[in-house]
């Protein structure tokens, strides 16, 4: 019988703190919830967003963000969203998460054409 060859280990890169500017699609994410469900629903669809993105589970929302779902009411959510993630370190000593995250709102006229982007600081 023949053997597999034996499995690379594999490296795991340390996390670095990053910028990056992503388009969220709002509208999937909400798409047949009930009306009164659907903001604050938005609003934890877009922390999960973030915290599968950069890996962490520290996720904090500008104020921003908050306001631009919410402008419309609590039904008519917009259908995408372009937001800021910044991974930084974490300056509290005795939390266990050494990174945490920040989503802030980037205004877009339009979302043609926009991609995923890494800002430099």
């Amino acid at each position: 019988t023949t053997q597999m060859a034996p499995k690379a280990e594999k490296k795991v890169q340390e996390k670095q703190p990053v910028v990056r500017e992503y388009t969220i699609d709002i509208h999937k994410r909400i798409h047949g919830m009930s009306f009164k469900e659907r903001a604050p629903r938005a609003l934890r669809e877009i922390r999960a967003f973030a915290a599968k993105a950069m890996g962490t589970r520290d996720v904090r929302m500008d104020t921003k963000v908050n306001k631009y779902i919410w402008s419309n009411g609590i039904r008519n959510v917009p259908r995408r969203i372009r937001v800021r993630i910044q991974r930084k370190r974490s300056e509290d000593e005795d939390s266990d998460e050494k990174f945490y995250s920040v989503v802030s709102h980037v205004p877009a006229e339009t979302f043609e054409g926009l991609v995923t982007k890494k800002v430099q600081e």
